[in-house]
């Protein structure tokens, strides 16, 4: 099967890594012919590690994007793909209405965020990655569903796949200093909010223990946290906390880290690399991955919604809690690293996506369903006179057919 997959922006992000590691594994684990359709950045360079044939997509900044949607076109006539596979609901939009409306080319979606976007047409076989997500999509109504897990690559990210001893002389981590790492995006969604509170709480148990906060990513949110981080640091009178800026390889910085503070695919990374883990969501939570969460975790995703507590009381004991028995850190990275494995395996997850990409091709919807997704979507966008003309008379073409 020949697939096209329509990823993200080729930013340094989890996602990205998840659609280029998967489009791999599909090839070589059952021949399926993988085509990678983005807007370059600089995941790029993982793609082509990966063996993967790259095709340029423009940047938009809306969707659906004309441009996108032409350019698409373009790369389905020359690939013949027998299905798309777009990454979340920008690409879902320009796949949706440039391929699929019309020419009826198969399409399945992927959404890794934390939320069920209403924009996804309901007849577009869409697949979450948490069991909550997708209990929460039945309860919306949509029945083409399926569970796609984050994957993670558990030999390329394990104790022994990176020496951290490097890392740590680079930026000047002591042997002795107990230091916690973050790799994320350093974007206002989702991120800010848990990168802020550790900081913050940097600025408290710092003052009593030799913790060394190292944040490894890149973002529109950087000097905000560049602001907060100098003023830890003055208060503290040392570098408590070092921002290395993004890293296309952040493995050394998993093996150099004695905790990793995160959520989502980051966190699921900092597990398979046997790491104590303290997963941050939005409105004050935060809580250690340990045997008697991970349930909640597995059901929920490594992410989590607080009680909206503005103080950060329950990230710093939870963080205290952790940091302050090194003793433990060998069995909790033990049990951590079995959880990835038995659950998370790129190989098991490969295996969930190749049966969704068959059945996917082989759940044509009729024309009448794809028109009546195409109008309820195009209602919920914006309203009809802000949509791309093109988009607009596909809209309304079907709308009296349907």
């Amino acid at each position: 099967m020949k697939i096209l997959v329509f990823a993200h922006r080729l930013e340094v992000g989890g996602t990205q890594v998840n659609a280029i590691e998967l489009a791999a594994a599909l090839r070589d684990s059952y021949g399926h012919e993988p085509v990678l359709f983005a807007t370059p950045g600089p995941m790029v360079e993982l793609a082509e590690a990966k063996g993967l044939r790259f095709l340029p997509a423009p940047d938009a900044t809306r969707h659906p994007s004309s441009a996108r949607m032409r350019a698409l076109r373009a790369a389905v006539r020359s690939e013949r793909p027998d299905l798309v596979h777009a990454w979340d609901w920008p690409q879902c939009l320009d796949a949706y209405y440039g391929v699929h409306l019309i020419r009826a080319v198969p399409l399945l979606v992927t959404v890794m965020s934390m939320v069920v976007p209403r924009l996804i047409p309901r007849g577009v076989l869409t697949t979450f990655g948490t069991p909550e997500l997708l209990d929460r999509a039945r309860a919306a109504g949509r029945h083409r569903l399926g569970l796609l897990l984050p994957p993670v690559d558990v030999h390329q990210n394990s104790p022994d796949a990176a020496d951290g001893r490097e890392f740590r002389a680079t930026y000047g981590l002591d042997a002795d200093d107990i230091v916690l790492v973050t790799v994320s995006r350093l974007v206002e969604f989702l991120k800010l909010e848990g990168l802020r509170r550790t900081v913050q709480a940097m600025a408290v148990l710092g003052r009593d223990m030799p913790l060394r906060f190292v944040i490894v990513g890149d973002g529109t949110a950087r000097r905000d946290l560049e602001g907060l981080a100098a003023e830890t640091n003055d208060a503290l009178g040392r570098p408590a906390v070092v921002l290395t800026g993004a890293l296309v390889d952040p493995r050394p910085a998993y093996a150099a880290a004695d905790v990793v503070v995160g959520m989502g695919g980051s966190s699921l990374r900092a597990l398979a690399f046997a790491k104590p883990t303290v997963v941050v969501g939005e409105q004050g939570f935060g809580s250690a991955f340990t045997p008697e969460t991970a349930d909640y975790f597995r059901y929920a995703g490594m992410y989590g919604l607080g009680d909206g507590d503005v103080g950060n009381a329950g990230l710093v004991a939870e963080l205290r809690r952790i940091v302050s028995r090194p003793e433990r850190f060998p069995a909790l990275g033990e049990f951590s690293r079995d959880f990835i494995v038995r659950h998370y395996s790129l190989e098991s997850v490969a295996r969930q996506l190749d049966e969704l990409c068959r059945e996917a091709v082989a759940g044509r919807s009729p024309v009448r369903v794809r028109a009546a997704d195409g109008v309820r979507t195009a209602a919920i966008r914006v309203a009809g006179s802000a949509l791309p003309r093109e988009l607009r008379r596909q809209v309304t073409r079907f709308a009296a057919r349907g």
